[in-house]
Formats: structure tokens, C-alpha cells, sequence
């Protein structure tokens, strides 16, 4: 098994994108689901049984993203080490406006059974603050650990490769969700 790369970013903040380059730099990448179940769902039931986060799947995947990596990045750093973790941002206003839509859009559909019904535009502020700071925290001193890039604002392939150690791709970055910023 060698390094994992986990995007351990909030929804609303890249994820898409961020797993549709890692599979064009070749990695063989997840995002949010693998078949009809959601990767949290996996991630979940492996830690209940104790397993590792991603058991049954860590073999033949490179790359996670879209899992709640806010919640198990601690459990990933100590189950795969050597990995390496990025965390997709983007400016505050966007991403609350995106997390808004999305809940929206959650709530138009007559067949979603989750979580993520409700605007708190005050709360997702707080909670994404405290959440930069815990991990400004844990990966002190191993920044080379943590990429921090904003796809919506204009990171790419060269921070992305970089971090990487990939030579840049001759083609767009691929941008792939559209909900992210108004019609």
C-alpha cells in the first residue's frame, strides 16, 4: 500500500475538481461515493468494526475526497502513514453562497435522505474557522504534509503538481461543478 492523498476540505470548496485532476495525473481517485454508497458511509462502518478508514478499498484507490475528512483526518494520518492531505478552500462568501444552494438543491429533491437540510450561514463560519485552526495546529511543523489550494479561486496544476511532485499537464484544470458558483 503506498501514500494516500485525502482531500480532508469542506464540501463546497473544490472537491469535484480537486478528484477529477488527481485522475488526470493518474491516480486512481474516489470522490463522495463508491458504487451507491457514500464514502463516509465506508469509512464509517470500517471504523465501527475496527478497520481503517477506507478498508476494502484502500488497495485499489490512490486518492479520496468528499468524506467528511474534516472529521477522520487524525485517524488517516495514523492508519496511512506518509500520506499526503490538501485541503480545498475558497473565499467565504462563495463557499457560504454555494453551501446555501446546495441545501436548497438537497431540499427540491423528494428522495434526499440525509443530512444538510438546513442554512447557517453563522454556524458554517464558525465551524469552518475552527476547523483551519485545528489544522493549522496539527500539521505544524509537517507543512509539507497539507496542500492548501482554492480551485475556485484560481489554484491548478502548478500548485497542485507541485505539492505532488507531477509534472504540469498541458490542458485545463478541470473545473466540474457548477452549483459552486451562480448561473
Amino acid at each position: 500500500m503506498g501514500p494516500k492523498i485525502f482531500n480532508i476540505g469542506l464540501n463546497r470548496a473544490g472537491t469535484t475538481s480537486l478528484s477529477r485532476a488527481l485522475g488526470q495525473l493518474g491516480y486512481r481517485a474516489l470522490h463522495f461515493r463508491f458504487g451507491r454508497e457514500r464514502l463516509y458511509d465506508v469509512a464509517r462502518s470500517n471504523l465501527r468494526a475496527g478497520r481503517r478508514v477506507f478498508a476494502g478499498l484502500d488497495g485499489d484507490y490512490d486518492a479520496f475526497s468528499d468524506f467528511a475528512g474534516q472529521l477522520l483526518f487524525r485517524q488517516l494520518d495514523q492508519q496511512y502513514p506518509g500520506s499526503r492531505f490538501i485541503l480545498t478552500i475558497r473565499d467565504l462568501e462563495g463557499w457560504l453562497d454555494s453551501r446555501e444552494r446546495k441545501v436548497q438543491a438537497n431540499l427540491a429533491r423528494k428522495d434526499y435522505r440525509f443530512g444538510f437540510r438546513t442554512v447557517d450561514r453563522a454556524g458554517w463560519a464558525r465551524e469552518r474557522e475552527a476547523y483551519l485552526q485545528e489544522l493549522s495546529a496539527y500539521f505544524a511543523g509537517r507543512e509539507a504534509d497539507l496542500l492548501v489550494i482554492d480551485i475556485p479561486g484560481g489554484d491548478g496544476w502548478e500548485k497542485l503538481c507541485g505539492f505532488l511532485g507531477r509534472p504540469v499537464p498541458d490542458r485545463p484544470f478541470p473545473f466540474e461543478n457548477r452549483l459552486a458558483t451562480p448561473a
